[in-house]
């Protein structure tokens, strides 16, 4: 059962880290979200967040090796995989590439719930 919780900290940063391939400019944030990234203002907010997911990725990578991080890691992944499922239920229709990430953001949800479940309940240790 230990390794449950690094396993999917280290899953969900992985998932994380997907995005960061749009820093590479607008024909990568075009492959990831199926959007048209070619205004200047737009591309740089979608770079600057794959910058972001970039370095929660690395968060949660470390908790992942890091026993006395793993709420942590499990609170911010939380945390990113909700804001985006809200943010994405409460918007209109999703095109094929952004209806993928909700996908995965559910199957992280279930993940870091489970993980969650098993932080919470495994016995402290002093």
């Amino acid at each position: 059962m230990t390794f449950i919780v690094p396993t999917v900290l280290a899953l969900v940063a992985l998932l994380h880290a997907l995005p960061l391939a749009g820093v590479l400019g607008a024909e990568r944030l075009a492959a990831l979200y199926g959007v048209d990234a070619q205004e200047a203002n737009l591309q740089l907010l979608l770079r600057h967040r794959a910058v972001l997911f970039g370095m929660l990725a690395a968060l949660l990578a470390c908790a992942a090796c890091r026993p006395a991080w793993h709420g942590l890691g499990l609170v911010a992944g939380g945390v990113s995989v909700v804001a985006f499922l809200v943010l994405a239920a409460l918007g209109g229709p999703l095109n094929g590439a952004l209806a993928t990430v909700v996908k995965l953001d559910i199957a992280a949800l279930i993940l870091l719930l489970a993980a969650g479940l098993v932080h919470l309940l495994r016995p402290a240790t002093s």
